[in-house]
């Protein structure tokens, strides 16, 4: 137990805990954090003995994940503040001015969501103007935005003004405690490695904050400072009209949209671009129109949780006419959408569901403006590993390519820009996790985008009396059913999350990973995190080893493919499983009873739920 006298500062000012370790973390804390609310954060818990708090917030620094940084706000270094962003950035200085000799010509794009925290006094818009300050204090110019965009405006900004690199400050869906830094690269795809690894490295190389970085004033004054919002805006939308094929059924047609953007940004730029396609504009749930970082009207920000999230637009879809809901989540880089059937009420679409039609999409009109079939050669669709493989199956029927990356849109951004250098084509990309790219305008997930493609094509369908779920059953009867399920559990302890996986790599004695599931037999595994792979001859993966985070994927022997994996922004141990059925094969409810009855054995059998206190998701 701590005394008093270990709780006060000493003559010198400085704060104990009793732990010289700590002690050291917690006077730089201190010492370095300019703002007061951060701050007396840190003093309190000294002040309140919270040591196990104090090191959980301070013994450790936040890692890039899937989408960059990503941690509750708040005081500490391994949180989202004030200081870790300027520490962020001044890392990113150091690396990006020993890659770029001209970066005080290229500068960098910054922009933000709309998150806050009234606690901390945390917001997005002032973790850019802090993001800005660092760079303009080194003479390095910005493109930092005036107000909220969409994520995906960022990497189109970097490469539309091509700059070296660019910083999204957002959380995205998640949760409203929590704000995040996501870093795109001259290319406009997010960082991968050794880009990430570097980065933090010269983070931790240059903690202690400069002079000049605390001075967001610069922000306003510094005559490096230009706000891209306009000219981006304008030419954002004039591209994405290279999307629109059918201008004139859209100005005519009856059908009607709800769109949410969930409280985000994506309210003003999804109007825009149904304008840009010849639409009137959709109409917009009144009370999720407007910014709120409470995220007030749902019990958690994210469109992909379906109806228990969307229940404001279905209503209000129902009361005004419309058939089909769009939803964009806080940063519109991703889009839910839901159609009313005669039927069976609201039909709510998968990520998985919504790419088969968005590939068939696309595929049909490219076929339209391409006469030639011999240039189907140059063309692929890309997904992740987690993904449905309909497009795979697409691809081998219609005679374009399809390539699988790792989970995360900075493999499908930067495979994109890999394969445009050898003149290959990508028309369409997506992950499971409601996150899709048509063309390839932003080498990045874009629900702005994606909202407008969807609405043309169930006006396109809607002329021929046909509704989006009847044409995704006409694209199974030509390609197969794939029926897909993906859940997940939350496990807020890494070391049972890392003794699950090695569990899985020990099943049946050392380095033996289990032979059946369910009394199912499984013929291949991938183990993507030591990079394993028995279908191959020397075992080895083909996808790049990803240490940092945990991903095994069974193939059964009836077809079915199961995937375990962490995720790279959230306490959760996902899982997906497909069942790719062959052409004709019609008996729907045998399938998905098979598929139910693997999917209840991988977790029961593999994830422990009760034995290893894992939290279900709620229904």
């Amino acid at each position: 137990m701590w005394s008093n006298k270990d709780l006060d500062a000493n003559a010198n000012g400085v704060m104990s805990t009793g732990d010289a370790t700590l002690d050291k973390l917690v006077n730089q804390w201190i010492s370095w954090d300019k703002n007061a609310a951060t701050q007396a954060q840190i003093k309190s818990l000294v002040q309140e003995t919270r040591v196990e708090e104090l090191r959980r917030r301070l013994c450790s620094r936040m890692t890039f994940g899937t989408a960059g940084l990503r941690a509750a706000m708040g005081a500490g270094f391994s949180r989202v503040n004030d200081l870790t962003v300027i520490q962020s950035t001044q890392g990113m200085y150091v690396y990006l001015a020993k890659c770029f000799p001209d970066l005080k010509s290229r500068g960098l794009v910054v922009g933000y969501d709309t998150r806050a925290q009234e606690c901390s006094g945390c917001t997005s818009e002032r973790l850019a103007r802090l993001t800005a300050a660092v760079m303009l204090s080194k003479d390095v110019p910005v493109y930092l935005f005036s107000t909220y965009v969409p994520t995906p405006f960022v990497p189109y900004a970097v490469k539309k003004c091509g700059t070296a690199a660019g910083v999204m400050i957002t959380a995205s869906h998640n949760r409203k405690e929590d704000n995040g830094y996501k870093v795109y690269w001259e290319n406009g795809a997010q960082i991968s490695s050794p880009h990430d690894k570097e980065i933090l490295r010269c983070i931790e190389q240059n903690a202690e904050p400069w002079a000049e970085s605390w001075n967001q004033d610069l922000a306003e004054s510094s005559s490096l400072r230009t706000d891209p919002l306009k000219d981006i805006c304008c030419w954002y939308m004039e591209e994405l009209s290279t999307l629109c094929f059918h201008r004139e059924l859209n100005t005519q047609s009856p059908l009607k949209f709800v769109h949410s953007s969930f409280h985000g940004v994506g309210h003003v730029y999804v109007q825009k671009a149904f304008q840009a396609f010849g639409f009137p504009p959709p109409i917009p749930v009144p009370e999720q129109m407007n910014p709120d970082p409470n995220f007030s009207t749902v019990s958690c920000p994210n469109p992909e949780e379906g109806e228990s999230v969307l229940e404001l637009s279905l209503r209000l879809a129902e009361r005004e006419g419309a058939r089909i809901v769009l939803a964009t989540d806080p940063d519109a880089d991703r889009l839910a959408v839901a159609e009313q059937c005669d039927k069976c009420g609201w039909k709510f679409f998968t990520g998985n569901e919504l790419a088969a039609l968005l590939g068939w999409w696309m595929l049909l009109n490219w076929k339209k403006t391409h006469p030639d079939p011999a240039e189907i050669e140059n063309v692929y669709m890309l997904a992740t590993a987690v993904s449905s493989r309909i497009l795979k199956t697409m691809a081998e029927m219609e005679g374009f390519h399809f390539e699988e990356t790792l989970p995360g849109f900075k493999w499908i951004g930067n495979k994109i820009h890999e394969l445009a250098k050898t003149g290959k084509e990508v028309i369409f990309s997506f992950e499971e996790s409601i996150g899709f790219l048509c063309g390839r305008m932003v080498p990045d997930k874009d629900g702005v985008s994606a909202a407008v493609v969807v609405a043309e094509m169930a006006v396109y369908l809607h002329a021929k009396n046909l509704t989006l779920n009847q044409q995704l059953q006409n694209i199974y009867e030509i390609y197969g059913y794939h029926i897909s399920r993906t859940s997940y559990v939350i496990c807020n302890d890494p070391p049972t999350v890392k003794r699950i996986f090695n569990r899985l790599r020990n099943f049946e004695g050392e380095g033996v990973y289990p032979k059946k599931c369910g009394g199912y037999s499984i013929t291949h595994i991938r183990d993507v995190t030591t990079g394993y792979d028995s279908s191959h001859p020397d075992k080895k993966c083909v996808l790049p080893v990803s240490k940092s985070s945990q991903m095994v994927t069974f193939t059964f022997q009836n077809g079915i493919v199961a995937t375990l994996r962490t995720s790279g922004t959230e306490p959760k141990i996902k899982y997906y499983t497909e069942f790719c059925a062959p052409p004709g094969k019609r008996d729907i409810s045998s399938l998905e009873e098979e598929l139910a009855n693997v999917t209840s054995a991988l977790l029961e059998e593999y994830l422990e739920p009760e034995k290893n206190n894992l939290i279900r998701r709620s229904v």
